[in-house]
């Protein structure tokens, strides 16, 4: 294996990259959970453990899709000009967090890549960002129709096959725990993005050698970024979980099971290589490469089920406060990008572009 050292200098570079991974994971990894844990169908500590384990699984093996085209919106080539737009992005989602709603880390980067943008003049590919902005109206709308064509389904289904209560009870909970866990690995592979994506193009760490295969500058940072969220999950996501889990809508735990579902179908088909491949390969149009929120998907989807079920099951307060974050989010890690590059800058003497 080929030895290396890590420049400390660097690693307070990438320390940005790594709170904004933390910030994901108390934020945006929760809600893949929230609902199972509101409905106290799963306990915290076993969501907080199969969400860390398969969000970095997801990270490592299958993060390489949304990075290159968040990569197209903003190429930051310089370390320093990276470690602002993720401590940017990194500071707006904490300060929802803190204000306990489940806000977007994908539009919180976002955000913050535009401001960088402006502030080196370098031209914001529009196509590319209307792109990502569709996506933000799309996830939601796309979870909230899977949930109700889930539910619907799952009805028809329980009128044909009967069920005692208590074994019906337990297929639900393998049911939360398996879609638990195939959501944080669709988030992890999705959302990697997100955390370490700016950093890339600067390619901060050194290729390590061993035996039979090659560990990447790109995998590492997939890695510590994966480890970031993990860590975020189990330090501070519970807030964040109730709100979803309990304050917008009161989920029935087959509910819950539905909303889980559907939210890891969308960040699975946003993510997926393969399945875009294959729709390339018969000729079908393709679903975007995007990183999108985690928190508008299960959201989408506990509206989804609450609008079946009757309107007045939903908290439009609730709702509409959670809209405005979402709405919030990007602007303010703009700002922030913008004066914290030209503080770097001119302040410290930092290349940022």
């Amino acid at each position: 294996m080929e030895s290396f050292i890590l420049d400390p200098l660097i690693l307070i570079f990438l320390s940005s990259g790594l709170f904004l991974g933390w910030a994901l994971g108390a934020n945006d990894a929760a809600n893949v959970f929230g609902t199972a844990v509101g409905t106290h169908m799963v306990s915290w500590r076993t969501a907080a453990i199969i969400c860390s384990i398969f969000v970095v699984l997801g990270a490592l093996i299958s993060g390489a899709g949304t990075t290159h085209t968040l990569g197209k919106l903003g190429t930051i080539s310089a370390i320093g000009g990276a470690f602002m737009t993720a401590l940017s992005a990194a500071a707006a989602v904490y300060t929802m967090t803190k204000s306990g709603l489940p806000v977007s880390t994908s539009q919180a980067i976002v955000g913050a890549i535009v401001g960088w943008n402006l502030f080196s003049s370098n031209p914001t590919d529009s196509a590319v960002l209307s792109k990502i902005m569709t996506t933000w109206i799309l996830c939601p709308v796309l979870s909230a129709i899977i949930a109700i064509t889930l539910y619907k389904a799952l009805k028809f289904s329980a009128r044909r096959i009967k069920l005692h209560m208590l074994m019906a009870d337990a297929y639900l909970r393998v049911g939360l725990i398996v879609a638990g866990a195939f959501g944080a690995y669709a988030l992890g592979a999705n959302n990697i993005a997100n955390v370490v994506g700016v950093f890339i193009p600067a390619n901060p760490l050194q290729d390590v050698e061993f035996s039979y295969f090659n560990f990447s500058s790109t995998q590492q940072l997939f890695l510590l970024g994966g480890l970031a969220i993990a860590l975020g999950v189990f330090t501070y996501s519970k807030g964040v979980m109730m709100t979803v889990g309990g304050s917008l809508g009161r989920l029935s735990p087959t509910a819950a099971f539905i909303a889980v579902t559907s939210h890891s179908i969308v960040l699975f088909l946003f993510a997926s290589r393969g399945l875009e491949a294959w729709l390339e390969g018969h000729g079908l149009p393709t679903i975007p490469l995007v990183p999108v929120s985690s928190s508008q998907a299960v959201i989408g989807a506990i509206v989804g089920i609450s609008l079946l079920q009757g309107a007045t099951g939903i908290r439009w307060s609730v709702l509409g406060k959670i809209v405005w974050g979402w709405i919030a989010t990007p602007i303010v890690a703009g700002i922030m990008c913008f004066i914290g590059l030209f503080f770097l800058q001119n302040v410290f003497g930092v290349v940022v572009k």
